[in-house]
């Protein structure tokens, strides 16, 4: 176990990680275990069979009242109206140039309420953001600081959280569709749970009150459901195509030079234009060209794919990697890079990386290399 740092914020799961070994490290200002001993099992157990983490960090927002959907509207890019009750809505939170200042979960809670999940590292400067957007919009934004989450991931994370469930409960969670949520009673209290996650891996993502977040931590290792780092999450998300913020995008890239097009909602041909903040300036890049994209990339040759790392081709320079490392699961480097669209790179044209010095060999491959445990990429 590494030493502790009192200065860190530390969440309710804290004494659990320290009982169970865990490596603590910085994450985002909180005190977080990165592993239990090894984060390549702990990768192995969320693609075999079911593993947990504490995002507890994770920033919780309930929004209410009667211009929260209106305000919604306004502030991601993404489209709010589209929801059904209990749906969950992945977007950005856009500044006024288009670049992401935040990815996000949207929930709809039924009645005219949301939550929101948005990243720790972001905290202050997304709630300050909220705000500022608010001023024209009757919407109430609370921050839940009192509540904990876990995260259940793997194959067998599903049935295994189930059977701690009874009645209409279980009922209710059973029959969750995937980005879906529901709140439920409990002996244990309220549990928010949504099928959602982060590992590209069935499962769900628990919401409770931090009092009580040690009996379900327990009641999930008794289940048979194994603590997890954050170093394995980090690699799952690599796998599964995930971006990550500060990595993948930032407030200097917009979602069409991220991979996150999909989550722009236009609108309709014909319908009112949304007007959401970013839209203008991401209208404008469409129009003359988005200059970046992001690809995968498999290593062809021995080492490490790592962040920052220069893309080249044609012996030019037309990119760098946002996100790399070591795959478990494909035994093989892999990289998101973002690189120049007229570099002309496609799917399965080879390109070099410098790695140390050396140009070392890689293939063009969708960005999106693992999903519930099976192989998207021809090794």
């Amino acid at each position: 176990m590494s030493e502790s740092n009192s200065s860190l914020q530390r969440t309710a799961l804290y004494a659990a990680h320290v009982a169970a070994g865990a490596k603590l490290v910085d994450f985002a200002g909180w005190e977080m275990p990165i592993n239990y001993g090894s984060q390549v099992e702990e990768h192995h157990i969320i693609r075999r069979s079911a593993g947990m983490f504490d995002v507890s960090h994770m920033v919780v927002s309930d929004i209410a009242g009667a211009g929260a959907k209106a305000w919604l509207q306004h502030l991601v890019a993404n489209d709010v109206a589209k929801l059904q009750p209990n749906q969950a809505l992945y977007t950005c939170m856009l500044n006024p140039e288009g670049g992401v200042i935040d990815d996000l979960i949207v929930y709809e809670r039924g009645h005219g309420n949301y939550r929101i999940v948005s990243n720790a590292a972001t905290r202050d400067g997304d709630l300050a953001w909220f705000q500022a957007q608010a001023t024209s919009f009757e919407v109430a934004i609370t921050e839940r600081p009192e509540l904990a989450m876990i995260a259940v991931q793997g194959p067998q994370a599903r049935e295994k959280a189930l059977s701690l469930l009874s009645g209409d409960a279980h009922a209710r969670v059973e029959g969750l569709k995937r980005f879906y949520a529901a709140e439920v009673e409990t002996d244990l209290g309220l549990v928010f749970a949504a099928r959602t996650g982060y590992t590209g891996e069935d499962g769900f993502e628990w919401v409770v009150p931090s009092a009580v977040v040690q009996q379900w931590w327990q009641r999930f290792l008794d289940a048979g459901i194994q603590p997890c780092g954050l170093g394995a999450r980090d690699t799952l998300r690599l796998e599964a195509g995930m971006m990550l913020y500060g990595s993948d995008m930032t407030t200097t890239t917009t979602p069409l030079e991220s991979g996150l097009n999909w989550t722009i909602a236009w609108g309709d041909e014909g319908a009112p234009k949304r007007d959401f903040v970013g839209r203008t300036a991401l209208e404008a890049q469409k129009a003359a060209g988005v200059p970046r994209k992001m690809i995968g990339l498999l290593l062809q040759d021995r080492g490490v794919l790592r962040s920052h790392m220069l893309v080249q081709a044609n012996g030019h320079n037309v990119g760098e990697i946002t996100s790399g490392g070591f795959s478990p699961t494909l035994e093989r480097s892999i990289a998101l890079a973002r690189v120049e669209t007229a570099s002309g790179l496609k799917l399965g044209d080879t390109c070099q990386v410098e790695v140390r010095g050396k140009a070392l060999n890689a293939r063009v491959v969708k960005a999106n290399f693992v999903r519930e445990g099976q192989a998207l990429v021809d090794l």
